[in-house]
């Protein structure tokens, strides 16, 4: 099964989105710049489905 986390905070980070600090458990904040919003992301998304929302709390279209 694939982990889409590496990439997925690549495209993040090319979009403008920082990290904003570590959350509870496996997961870390990041601020988006496009919605001027914080959201959260897994350590270990293994799912196309989680790692395509994520992309869409921070305003940037599918790319999984």
């Amino acid at each position: 099964m694939a982990d889409f986390t590496p990439e997925l905070k690549n495209i993040l980070k090319k979009s403008g989105c920082k990290f904003r600090r570590s959350a509870k458990g496996s997961h870390e904040f990041w601020y988006s710049p496009i919605t001027d919003r914080c959201f959260t992301v897994g350590h270990k998304i293994k799912s196309r489905h989680t790692a395509n929302a994520v992309l869409k709390q921070a305003g940037i279209a599918k790319a999984f």
